[in-house]
């Protein structure tokens, strides 16, 4: 929300930064100004200064600078409007009065918190009754007390199917208000309603204000198909975009400068029992997008800490597809792999707060584990392999939006990419010290040194300028394939936009040769007219394919391709074409996950998500040449 210029003035001036401060630094004054130390970096020389009178805060060590808002943001990870609120209730300043449509939202959430409240303490009230015993032994049999099961507020669901509809009725909640709060759920054809969870153990979610919101529940019965359930989408809980434990993290983040991101509720509750109070969840999904950036208000360097199997690592490598377009710089992600079957709850249980500090400490970096995954995606001991392997970092790297981070990235692949497949007579001493795999295999080792690094030659392949589909043996996918030869023929007007030509992937591997070369020519100043670029492409072996481009049939060329359409027409019909690109290629991804996702967990949320993933890709498709 919008708040007036005159309301944001009137709470600076009401409340000063050197309280707010205070509260989280030892402040000392001198002169006009205080000063203490950064807590935003461990010093032991004051750098750190807050000026009442300017009202600001400066940070000598770190650059950092604001106002009372940014320190609240910045400490305690409170969005801009969560820092205005906490702000004018210490001033005693009510908040304006909104758009009457976010008011009457605001008022039905307030009321869904206060039914999802109820709930909250039915179900810690089960816990202590006699019906809750079993789920009572089962936390303390999983090494949980009466400290931890309060603190993060545990309960019972009892196995009765009507017990919290019947409790939330009884204080006058309506059958809407229940389902819409995600607590229950009306059987087809039937008018009344059934509890969500049942004969489970609950556990609350919390928004960043830790008002209660959803819940997760672990089933008691081994029969039951679905181990962990959780709230499903409702007005106030939204999976993708919410931590469990983010607001009981954020001091403990701020102060160690270090968070964890854990799979499940019982990692954080466990890591917790160890003394590790800065751990959250990502309920039960992959992280998303949504989640990055949520945890990058806490840290800068979360620390995702992965279950050592399949599964783990697969779902680490989603995360690096999610997080490589969000870098940017100081922000990113670390990647903790821990033991073989074991997980943080079980290394704390039985190895101490030490075993666990161990894994942390044998982190890898995002590029590390960038790196890896591709080293382990497929054999690399042929030149087309290697190729190829090539060829998914470079995709990886251009996913990268921020420049100067994708400019490191690459000079950093190529480094590794160069050590990697140096001649064999060359020592790693020549190629900057550094030895990435052995026999084109296995792990890389880092060695100190310096040097210059060997450097491949340019250009086309011999393996495509020899392939079968510039040989005409193989169709030309349409869409992509116009993509291309739309850029040839109007070069001079879509040069400006080579950046999106770079990041673009492609189906077909002759066809991203093809772009890596046009953006190769551009990038050295190739003439920008289309036959000077058509020629340059010719003279490193792509006459046959660009034969076949010039040959497809001008009825199926959209209005962008033709030579002879308005330069207007030309970008805006270019840049509608990439972004259709983008979107199915992002799609494709997704069905791949989809269907492995249904391969492992045949249930309908996971059938209705691939089957929703097809359909968007068979419209998208309809559209590529209308």
């Amino acid at each position: 929300m919008a708040y007036p210029r005159s309301f944001i003035e009137e709470i600076k001036n009401r409340v000063s930064v050197s309280d707010i401060v205070g509260q989280k630094v030892k402040l000392t004054r001198r002169g006009r100004e205080f000063v203490g130390l950064s807590p935003f970096k461990n010093e032991r020389t004051p750098s750190f200064t807050v000026n009442d009178e300017k009202q600001f805060y400066h940070c000598f060590s770190t650059g950092k600078h604001g106002t009372v808002f940014d320190f609240l943001m910045e400490t305690e990870g409170l969005g801009f409007p969560e820092a205005v609120e906490r702000l004018a209730a210490r001033a005693g300043i009510q908040v304006p009065a909104q758009d009457p449509r976010m008011v009457e939202k605001e008022e039905k959430n307030a009321s869904l918190i206060d039914i999802c409240e109820m709930a909250s303490v039915y179900f810690k009230t089960r816990l202590g009754g006699a019906a809750g015993r079993e789920a009572f032994d089962y936390l303390i049999k999983r090494g949980l007390d009466d400290t931890l099961i309060q603190s993060f507020g545990l309960g019972y669901a009892p196995g009765d199917r009507v017990g919290l509809v019947k409790h939330l009725r009884d204080q006058g909640v309506s059958y809407k208000d229940i389902i819409e709060a995600g607590l229950a759920v009306q059987p087809e054809g039937r008018s009344d309603l059934i509890d969500r969870f049942r004969n489970r153990v609950i556990f609350p979610i919390t928004d960043s204000r830790d008002r209660v919101i959803a819940f997760g529940g672990r089933a008691l019965e081994a029969s039951v198909p679905a181990k962990y359930l959780n709230s499903p989408e409702t007005p106030l809980f939204h999976k993708g975009r919410t931590l469990y434990n983010f607001a009981k993290a954020r001091q403990s983040a701020f102060d160690t400068k270090t968070l964890l991101v854990v799979e499940g509720y019982m990692d954080v509750i466990g890591l917790a029992r160890g003394g590790f109070n800065n751990a959250v969840a990502s309920l039960g999904t992959a992280v998303t997008e949504e989640q990055i950036s949520l945890l990058w208000r806490l840290v800068q360097e979360p620390v995702l800490c992965l279950d050592g199997d399949e599964a783990g690592l697969r779902a680490a490598y989603r995360v690096i597809d999610r997080a490589l377009p969000l870098l940017k710089p100081g922000y990113s992600l670390r990647f903790a792999v821990l033991p073989q079957g074991k997980d943080p709850d079980d290394m704390v249980r039985e190895g101490g707060a030490d075993a666990f500090n161990n894994v942390l400490e044998r982190a890898n970096s995002l590029i590390d584990m960038l790196w890896e995954r591709e080293l382990a995606y497929a054999p690399y001991d042929t030149p087309e392999r290697r190729a190829a392997f090539s060829d998914r970092l470079r995709k990886a790297v251009r996913q990268i939006e921020h420049i100067d981070v994708r400019k490191f990235y690459g000079e950093e692949i190529k480094k590794r990419l160069d050590a990697l497949f140096a001649p064999a007579n060359r020592s790693p001493q020549a190629n900057g010290g550094q030895s990435y795999g052995s026999n084109y295999g296995g792990g890389y080792s880092r060695q100190r040194g310096g040097g210059k690094y060997y450097k491949f030659k340019s250009g086309a392949s011999a393996e495509a300028r020899r392939s079968a589909l510039a040989s005409g043996a193989v169709m030309l996918p349409p869409r992509e394939a116009m993509i291309l030869l739309a850029f040839i023929r109007h070069s001079s007007q879509l040069s400006g936009h080579l950046s999106q030509l770079e990041k673009l992937d492609f189906v077909t591997d002759d066809l991203k040769y093809l772009r890596d070369a046009i953006v190769d020519a551009i990038s050295h100043n190739a003439p920008l007219d289309s036959g000077g670029l058509k020629g340059h492409l010719i003279s490193i072996g792509y006459e046959n394919l660009m034969t076949r481009l010039e040959q497809l049939p001008d009825a199926r060329m959209l209005i962008f391709v033709r030579p002879e359409s308005d330069p207007e027409d030309v970008v805006s019909g270019w840049l509608d074409a990439v972004e259709l690109q983008h979107r199915l290629i992002t799609l494709t991804v997704e069905k791949r996950e989809a269907e492995t996702d249904l391969a492992a967990d045949t249930t309908q949320e996971n059938f209705e998500r691939l089957m929703a993933i097809e359909n968007e890709i068979s419209t998208l498709e309809s559209k590529t040449l209308n």
